[in-house]
């Protein structure tokens, strides 16, 4: 992504088949798309007709001539055409998903290429270490994109699944990734803008670790740090950081872990709309803009390193500007232990599930202990 231009025309400009298939194929043997698994489905469903439908539709036909009743033979025959004509609707729609979807991943493939980056596809488990990305099973992003100036930066759209059989589900979440120069303390912006009830992220952090910041922030996002990260905090967010995610991010959850920062909706991110690449594209290089500043810090809880054998003539150091202690240096990147994750709370809905289900089960046993004492 080198942020000099934006052509959108790829996503909506017309698609040559013999292209699409060509490409369709190129992924199916890098294995970078869901384009093998559908083929897949669509061989089953037709094995399927072909060993249950069509000989249920042939037996009552055979069945009438021999028996010389045509009646009876057109009669049976109407519930296994019905059947068949189920399968056959089954099978077009599966074919014209796995074609639009070829062509989604070709347009989004060319819209890359023409704005500075590459299309990966699939990416199964992807080894990212933002909160969503920990959760449940099946973990993986599908169409996602990477640019890599003036940063690394991924694009994608994931999913999860919590549960099993009849009691799991699917988690769909965009997110955007963007590649830090340091590691920074672990620090969560709650979007208001996107909340219902509560919040809606997939994880909850401890109340104690909400810091208020200056100006109309808290109206727009509430930030989490770890305790004693608090200076830190105000220091990674200055009033010019604030403004840009205000102004750009307002509606988009964001996390800071490691060297890591990810930017999340739940919403595709990866998609055909020129609107919403464009709004992304903007966020994010408003956001860019910034990070330098962010490489400067270094985490005071650390100790620090000792400085490096002097080789030839050195000054003393009172001759140095802003010379450290003798021996000493300014601490080295990094996070201390209690400042890399954030401490997980209980959801407040978690907590009033529990109450009405344990209220659910004490009331009957209190009120038919109380009849059983007034009897």
């Amino acid at each position: 992504m080198t942020g000099a231009t934006f052509d959108a025309r790829p996503l909506t400009d017309p698609v040559d088949m013999q292209a699409v298939r060509a490409f369709g194929r190129e992924q199916r043997a890098n294995r970078s798309t869901g384009a093998t698994a559908s083929t897949v489905i669509v061989i089953v469903v037709f094995a399927l007709l072909a060993v249950t439908v069509i000989p249920l539709v042939f037996i009552p036909m055979v069945l009438g001539v021999i028996s010389g009743d045509l009646g009876f033979g057109i009669v049976g025959l109407l519930p296994f055409l019905l059947i068949g004509a189920v399968f056959i609707v089954v099978v077009v729609i599966l074919i014209v998903n796995l074609r639009n979807g070829r062509i989604q991943a070709y347009r989004l493939s060319r819209f890359a290429a023409a704005n500075g980056m590459e299309f990966v596809g699939r990416i199964d488990d992807p080894p990212l270490p933002g909160m969503i990305f920990q959760n449940g099973h099946s973990r993986h992003a599908d169409l996602a994109l990477r640019g890599r100036q003036p940063r690394f930066v991924e694009f994608g759209n994931y999913q999860y699944t919590t549960g099993s059989g009849k009691n799991s589900t699917t988690h769909s979440w965009g997110y955007i990734a963007v590649k830090l120069d340091v590691p920074l303390p672990n620090i969560v912006l709650d979007a208001l803008g996107n909340n219902a009830l509560g919040s809606n992220l997939p994880a909850s952090f401890s109340k104690d670790q909400r810091l208020s910041l200056e100006g109309d922030f808290d109206r727009y996002f509430t930030l989490y740090c770890p305790a004693g990260y608090e200076r830190d905090a105000l220091y990674l967010f200055t009033p010019d950081i604030m403004a840009r995610f205000i102004d750009h991010a307002a509606q988009l959850d964001v996390e800071i872990v490691d060297d890591w920062m990810f930017l999340y909706m739940q919403r595709p991110v990866s998609t055909l709309d020129p609107a919403t690449w464009a709004w992304l594209f903007g966020t994010v290089g408003a956001l860019l803009t910034k990070f330098d500043q962010w490489a400067r810090w270094r985490d005071d809880h650390l100790p620090p390193a000792a400085a490096p054998a002097a080789v030839g003539p050195v000054a003393p150091a009172s001759a140095l500007p802003f010379a450290p202690p003798v021996g000493m240096l300014a601490p080295p990147p990094g996070v201390a232990p209690q400042g890399r994750r954030l401490r997980r709370g209980i959801p407040w809905i978690t907590i009033i599930a529990f109450a009405l289900i344990a209220g659910l089960w004490i009331l009957p046993q209190l009120f038919g202990g109380m009849a059983l004492f007034f009897r």
